[in-house]
């Protein structure tokens, strides 16, 4: 793997996150909310993804996740994952998401199955839980060592 470069996404600048979203058939809605923190990743071919994290406290919405489709199956969709956990390690406790097509490769990053009801209050009033992702979405938890 060449050497990659992560940067944060500033607030308004997601028109290029908004296009690789809706190419992946993920939601767009929100990714400009105030409670999003994005991150991009790229290298000297050019763009890579983007991974970000919602909400505060102890636990957080994993969401936006894309790696752009020439990009896929070469370990960049882990580089994005771990780069999330090492950045909000110490901070956050379990990571939160829903998927409808990445479940097996989120079980392989130590996620686990959970059924949506018993998702923390905060993370069930998002949006992800209540308008955008559908009801058949896989709702998945990973614990994360706070040190």
């Amino acid at each position: 793997m060449s050497d990659t470069c992560f940067y944060s996404v500033p607030p308004g600048a997601n028109d290029i996150l908004r296009t690789a979203l809706e190419a992946a058939a993920l939601p767009t809605a929100g990714i400009d909310g105030p409670d999003l923190l994005l991150f991009g990743l790229s290298d000297e071919a050019g763009l890579i993804g983007y991974i970000g994290l919602e909400g505060a406290g102890p636990d957080r919405l994993l969401r936006s996740m894309v790696v752009l489709p020439s990009r896929r199956r070469q370990g960049f969709g882990r580089t994005l994952a771990e780069h999330l956990e090492t950045t909000a390690r110490g901070e956050v406790a379990r990571f939160h998401l829903l998927t409808t097509t990445a479940a097996r490769f989120f079980r392989g990053l130590g996620y686990q199955d959970a059924d949506r009801a018993t998702a923390p209050s905060a993370i069930a009033a998002t949006a992800e839980f209540t308008t955008l992702c559908p009801a058949s979405a896989t709702y998945m938890v990973k614990s994360l060592s706070i040190a």
